[in-house]
């Protein structure tokens, strides 16, 4: 991603380049910083629509919140930044293991058919807001809502306690 640099984030932020350069001595450098800022929100927010955290919740749970998040709060610029943060294996391990807290992996899904229904609802949730960041387009606040419901419906039941 060519478009995310020193310049023009320091622009954005309303700071000189020398003064971003403080915190952020090279392009790397900031793509880690923002990387760690979108995790720890990513995280957070999950935690909130959980009510607990990845370690606490059931795995319908945690797959509900990273539904209601990723519905709910991403857009065009977290896309952006996690596709450039696939491109690098030490960034994108750190997302895969925000995602493998919360989502079931590929791996699980090939053996398990609970893993592999619910695989399926977070890929929908996934292209919720990778349609709304690629077309730049806002879908209808109350058919969106409807969009999310449908997708937090594909997630199976708990079947036991």
């Amino acid at each position: 991603m060519t478009g995310i640099t020193l310049d023009a984030v320091a622009q954005e932020a309303g700071l000189t380049k020398a003064g971003l350069m403080y915190y952020f001595p090279s392009r790397e450098a900031l793509l880690w910083g923002i990387q760690e800022h979108l995790i720890v929100f990513w995280e957070g927010a999950m935690e909130a629509a959980a009510g607990k955290t990845a370690a606490e919740a059931t795995p319908e749970e945690r797959l509900a919140a990273y539904a209601r998040v990723a519905t709910e709060s991403a857009g065009s610029a977290e896309l952006a930044l996690i596709l450039e943060f696939s491109k690098h294996a030490g960034l994108a391990a750190q997302w895969d293991g925000v995602v493998a807290r919360w989502t079931p992996t590929a791996e699980e899904a090939a053996t398990d058919p609970r893993a592999f229904a619910m695989f399926i609802a977070r890929l929908a949730a996934d292209g919720l807001w990778s349609f709304e960041s690629m077309y730049d387009t806002r879908l209808n606040p109350q058919f969106r809502s409807a969009v999310a419901e449908a997708i937090a419906a594909m997630i199976p039941a708990t079947t036991s306690p």
